[in-house]
Parts: C-alpha cells; sequence; structure tokens
C-alpha cells in the first residue's frame, strides 16, 4: 500500500459559458494538484488494454503509416522477421502514456527524454503502464519541472517501452520558490 495520498480532484473550474449550476460541479477525471502536491517515488499502475486490429489501423490511417510490418498481413507473415504484424511504435506510446495521463488543469507537457521501444506489440496483444514519479524541481518563476517515467509492459509483466515525461506545474505559492527559479 502507497504512503501518498490520492490525487486531488477539481472541485470546478467555474466556467462562465454555462449555466450557474451546471459550472458548480465537480469536474469528473481532473486533477487540481500543484507543484507541492507532487509526490516523489509515488508509482501508479493503470488499467489494462488490448490492442485490437481496429485501433492499429485507424491510429496508422491517422498518421499515415502504411509500413508493410503495420498494414500488410502477408508481408508480415512472409518476409517479416517477426511473422506477424506490428503494432506502431508510436501508438504504444500513446496508448500506453494514455492509460496513465491524467488532466492536471495545471500541468503542461513540457517533452519527453529516453524514449525507447524495447520489445514488439503485435495485434492482439493487452498493454498496461507503470508511472513512477522520479523528481521535481523549480524551474520558472511561476511553475517547477517535474519527471515521471513510464514503463510500458505487456501481457504479464514484459517490457515493451520506456521513457521519462517531463511537465511544468503551476505552484500553490510561487514565492515559496521565488528564489530557487533558474535565472535567464
Amino acid at each position: 500500500m502507497s504512503d501518498f495520498a490520492p490525487t486531488v480532484g477539481v472541485d470546478t473550474t467555474r466556467p462562465s459559458d454555462m449555466p450557474t449550476d451546471h459550472a458548480e460541479l465537480p469536474v469528473w477525471n481532473a486533477e487540481n494538484w500543484f507543484y507541492e502536491d507532487w509526490p516523489v517515488g509515488q508509482k501508479i499502475r493503470s488499467l489494462r488494454r488490448t490492442i485490437s486490429e481496429g485501433d492499429s489501423h485507424l491510429f496508422n490511417a491517422l498518421v499515415l503509416d502504411i509500413h508493410p510490418y503495420v498494414q500488410d498481413q502477408m508481408f508480415a507473415e512472409r518476409e517479416g522477421i517477426f511473422g506477424r504484424r506490428l503494432v506502431a511504435g508510436a501508438y504504444v506510446f500513446s496508448a500506453g502514456l494514455g492509460l496513465v495521463a491524467t488532466n492536471c488543469v495545471n500541468a503542461f507537457s513540457y517533452g519527453y527524454d529516453r524514449l525507447r521501444f524495447i520489445k514488439p506489440v503485435f495485434i492482439g496483444d493487452t498493454i498496461y503502464t507503470i508511472r513512477s514519479n522520479l523528481d521535481k524541481r523549480p524551474r520558472y518563476r511561476e511553475m517547477g519541472l517535474i519527471r515521471a517515467s513510464y514503463e510500458v509492459f505487456k501481457g504479464e509483466g514484459e517490457l515493451v517501452l520506456y521513457c521519462e515525461h517531463l511537465q511544468t506545474v503551476t505552484y500553490r505559492n510561487a514565492a515559496d520558490f521565488a528564489d530557487q527559479v533558474e535565472r535567464a
């Protein structure tokens, strides 16, 4: 069991373009945690997702990926080194991260480092993701930088993808970090 508090939910974003009684309702599937709330060392695991042929083809069509390893069953079976079609690595990355993505209204993606496609993923494989909060540091006047690793596994625990996600996150109280931010 974890010693970390659960994610903090957003009470409301109070939009002005809807009825007041609707705007005051808590927002589902969103968080309002701040830099100070982000616990270094916390790990979470996603639900699992089986990647279907339709998922794979839809992604490939959207990004115009027509490589024979992901689109041509006959090629994959007869000439490919894996004997079957792959799921595009970009889709494994997107789906794997999406499984543990948050909708934090105070966090903004800064980029990804150390992205590696470790093992192939095939149509019909089931994946899940473990996110580990690695570290954080004050960076800008209004936001700090946090870093988390994402490990995507298939089946019963075979690591297929690793990357680190950097995010800028708003401070609850920027004055607490004023003497620690990086100078331009």
